[in-house]
């Protein structure tokens, strides 16, 4: 599924959103915990504001006994409830300042190898994220629905990378305020793929200043590729200059 938004969807002024009806807790009211919060909705205004408190949301999932957890990275979304949505901003942060990010000989071939697309085919990106037996099985038909909706008014996008005949390999997205990209999920059909997605984006965001991408928790995978961990208040500390620019 392709939206329409194109390349130039990069550029252009995000719609105006409604006030939140929801207040999110600020640096000093946070439990020294990873979710912070539960419930509100999946509104645009609502996820704007839980970015810009650099918070993101991510559904609670019900294990058989009933009680709540937070999500595995594998479990599959049957196990979800949409109505159960947890909110959550990591104690310890994972970012990557797009000028430290870490390209190998093997991947630099792979750039040249691969084209790139920018907000082509959103929703199939969310889709391939979704269904990847890892990190995205999280990502529910509800969130599917909000962050298209995102998408439409031009503050989620899609970086893609595609083979010679224009097939979707693999891919990234996320939101973005002003100087901040806060990355929801990746995947790759091809290796590689996600990764001269991830140098796209990091090109992208250097052409508007000091610039930081959220990846929400470090892994290793991540660091090799010069994702660093942060304190949770060093984070918030640096958004308002980021989100306001």
């Amino acid at each position: 599924m392709d939206t329409g938004c194109g390349p130039d969807g990069w550029d252009r002024e995000p719609q105006q959103v409604p006030a939140c009806l929801w207040k999110f807790p600020s640096a000093d009211e946070m439990p020294d915990a990873d979710l912070v919060a539960t419930g509100a909705d999946l509104e645009p205004s609502t996820l704007i504001e839980a970015y810009r408190n650099g918070i993101f949301p991510m559904p609670l999932e019900e294990p058989r006994n009933g009680s709540f957890s937070t999500p595995r990275r594998g479990a599959p979304n049957s196990r979800r409830r949409e109505g159960v949505m947890g909110w959550w901003s990591p104690v310890e942060r994972g970012v990557l300042e797009p000028g430290s990010l870490q390209v190998s000989r093997s991947l630099r071939r792979s750039t040249r190898r691969w084209s790139v697309t920018v907000d082509r085919s959103f929703a199939e990106v969310v889709t391939q994220c979704a269904t990847q037996p890892r990190r995205g099985a999280w990502i529910s038909t509800g969130i599917l629905d909000a962050y298209v909706r995102l998408h439409e008014l031009g503050w989620a996008h899609s970086i893609e990378a595609r083979d010679e005949d224009g097939r979707l390999i693999g891919g990234l997205y996320g939101v973005r305020i002003g100087r901040l990209f806060a990355g929801e999920s990746m995947f790759h059909l091809e290796r590689d793929a996600s990764k001269v997605a991830l140098v796209h984006l990091a090109s992208l965001m250097s052409g508007h200043g000091p610039s930081l991408i959220d990846v929400q928790w470090a892994t290793p995978h991540l660091e090799s590729l010069g994702v660093m961990t942060i304190p949770r208040r060093e984070y918030l500390g640096r958004l308002p200059s980021l989100v306001d620019s």
